[in-house]
């Protein structure tokens, strides 16, 4: 994708060193009503310590300091000094690092990318695009649809506008997933900008009231509906970057490898070595390839519908 020396979004929060941010209610941002996700394979939070625990571990750690054992240097190999950006650094891609700040330069560009696309679709259907905001986390992180952590994915809050994204997740997709590119990578940021341009149209708000009385069966299946409709809204905005002249030869084929490999029916093969149809919450390989590239080829809202008929 030719991005550099384009124009970046204002639109990008960084928080990747403040650690845990606040933003609102709590709650599980991967309930029913909460926020959606780009799928791991994983569950929807990650785990955390009961009271007694952590009561437990803070003893210890009095007792070990009273004989003059100092836990937490023991823990950081005697190292102790903060690192030059303010925190300690983990191993991998770090802040401040040339490719980090190269990713983040990256997202900020697909992102004003999807600024333009959504603002011209909804300035030509009469109406004002409402610019989401991007919010750059690194491990965990407390929107307004609750705590989460890396291990979730990228996700979308409904509840505050914004789209979370530990960038760390791209050499997941790259590695993990075999789903390398700068373009399948864009396709994670455009889809969920997806679900930002649902909610401003209503849909999310209609779906999430239908689910709370669905079983988990049928919410799991309005759930495959509304991701398709993401990715094909994601396709959208991949055809109007084509219109453009910015991609490159083999693009299209990483945002579509990058759809399949995440396909839910992939994703359990791939963890646990069978297929569970009924617990499918964003669509199978073949599903999310398909609308993607349905929005990809019409570049037309009125191609996108996921809640008519078979999908």
């Amino acid at each position: 994708m030719e991005w550099k020396g384009r124009r970046q979004s204002g639109n990008v929060e960084d928080a990747r060193g403040s650690g845990p941010v606040r933003g609102g209610m709590g709650g599980n941002p991967f309930g029913r009503g909460g926020g959606f996700r780009i799928p791991t394979g994983g569950g929807g939070r990650g785990g955390g310590m009961s009271i007694g625990t952590i009561i437990f571990l803070v003893v210890i750690y009095f007792i070990l300091k009273m004989m003059g054992i100092d836990l937490l240097q023991v823990m950081d190999g005697g190292q102790t000094s903060p690192s030059p950006s303010g925190y300690e650094q983990s191993q991998g891609t770090t802040q401040g690092s040339a490719e980090e700040e190269e990713r983040k330069a990256f997202v900020s560009t697909v992102l004003a990318e999807t600024e333009d696309t959504w603002n011209g679709i909804f300035k030509a259907g009469g109406e004002t695009y409402e610019e989401p905001k991007l919010v750059l986390f690194r491990d965990s992180i407390n929107s307004a649809c609750g705590m989460a952590s890396a291990a979730t994915g990228p996700f979308y809050c409904p509840g505050d506008h914004k789209v979370y994204l530990d960038m760390a997740f791209f050499d997941e997709l790259a590695q993990r997933f075999d789903a390398a590119g700068d373009f399948a990578e864009a396709y994670v940021v455009a889809h969920e900008v997806g679900h930002h341009v649902q909610n401003l149209l209503g849909i999310l708000p209609k779906v999430n009231a239908q689910r709370q009385s669905m079983s988990e069966a049928d919410s799991n299946q309005m759930s495959v509906r509304v991701e398709l409709q993401a990715d094909c809204f994601a396709g959208i905005w991949g055809k109007y970057t084509e219109q453009k002249g910015l991609l490159e030869q083999g693009d299209l084929e990483e945002a579509l490898n990058a759809a399949t490999q995440i396909g839910d029916d992939t994703l359990q093969k791939r963890t646990q070595g069978y297929v569970v149809p009924e617990s499918f919450n964003h669509g199978t390989s073949e599903q999310r390839a398909a609308w993607f590239k349905r929005g990809f080829d019409s570049g037309k809202l009125s191609a996108c519908d996921t809640f008519k008929g078979n999908i």
